[in-house]
């Protein structure tokens, strides 16, 4: 499978600050790919390369196999970029966005009108394209901004936390607008965020990044059987010795560990939703009366604290501007 983007030894200073160091990852074509990692971590850097706006101190990056450095206009044309500010004109409709995008890659008139009609349709907005972007919602302002990065049909979609600040019913619409998209076009998305839900949804696979480098590259299950940290099942029973009921759910094959409370015994498994039905069973050939089990599945938050140490924290609001531009052709860029 081709690689939509590949970075080899990727490293960026600021002065004797080290904001990237030997980054090397690819990402297939067609992937669903999250970027994670704290403040400072190296993301906003990493993007900025990727999207021309910043060259790298040494390593190389490539977009769709034009290079970034000698390159610039050709990944322009590759990529379409939705950043964490909402930057659409409130001057302007709906139709004059996608419009005056579309011109800026050269696309002909009648050409323009009809991907604007078709893209404003799949994010539900046709009915409002004379409408001003002032009457939009947030989540109306947000699939515009992706319809609108999308006008050029690009190779790559780049999100830089397009669903930060929307509810949770325009979170989930964005999500299946982009998952629609993914589908149709055969497109590649590479996506930062803070919602580990949003990445556990929508990537095939996630890196985690930290004081500049990859710390982790896996698929989210893969990423999950990486780390120690176990499921949690707890089981709440009576009528048998627990002494004896720990012991007989620790040698369930897949358990790793059992201990027990009061009236509760904790199994610690690989597989805890696959291992529930055998332990509530092997309780009751104990004689045992099991009135409640609880699991508590490793999340990909479980996986991020456990490779930088710090729970997911919003970004500064000053990144927002460091990718306005980007994925415009260099003659109309900034």
């Amino acid at each position: 499978m081709s690689a939509a983007v590949e970075t080899k030894e990727l490293t960026k200073d600021y002065g004797e600050v080290r904001a990237l160091e030997s980054v090397s990852l690819t990402i297939p074509e067609g992937d669903f790919f999250g970027l994670l990692g704290p403040n400072g971590a190296g993301k906003t850097t990493l993007i900025r390369i990727l999207t021309t706006l910043m060259k790298p101190s040494s390593g190389a990056a490539r977009v769709m196999g034009r290079d970034v450095v000698h390159e610039p206009s050709a990944v322009r044309a590759e990529i379409g970029v939705v950043p964490q500010a909402m930057t659409s004109d409130l001057d302007l409709t709906g139709y004059e966005t996608m419009d005056i995008y579309a011109r800026f890659y050269g696309i002909p008139r009648a050409e323009r009108k009809e991907r604007a009609g078709e893209l404003l349709s799949m994010v539900g907005l046709r009915e409002r394209a004379g409408d001003l972007v002032a009457t939009y919602s947030g989540g109306m302002r947000r699939r515009l901004e992706i319809a609108r990065g999308l006008v050029h049909r690009p190779s790559l979609l780049i999100l830089d936390e397009p669903t930060i600040g929307l509810d949770p019913q325009s979170r989930h619409v964005v999500w299946e607008l982009l998952d629609a998209f993914r589908k149709a076009d055969r497109l590649t998305i590479l996506l930062t965020t803070h919602y580990m839900e949003e990445a556990e949804t929508l990537c095939d696979h996630v890196a985690i990044i930290d004081y500049g480098r990859i710390v982790a590259l896996d698929t989210v299950p893969g990423l999950k059987r990486a780390i120690p940290q176990k499921d949690r099942v707890e089981l709440v029973v009576t009528g048998v010795d627990m002494v004896k009921a720990a012991e007989r759910v620790k040698s369930i094959p897949g358990a790793a560990s059992a201990d027990y409370s009061g009236e509760s015994i904790m199994l610690s498994s690989d597989k805890g939703a696959e291992i529930i039905p055998e332990a509530v069973e092997a309780l009751k050939t104990m004689g045992g009366r099991v009135s409640k089990v609880t699991l508590k599945e490793q999340t990909l938050e479980d996986v991020f604290i456990h490779y930088t140490g710090r729970p997911i924290r919003e970004e500064e609001a000053k990144k927002v501007s460091f990718l306005l531009g980007a994925g415009i052709p260099s003659k109309w860029g900034r």
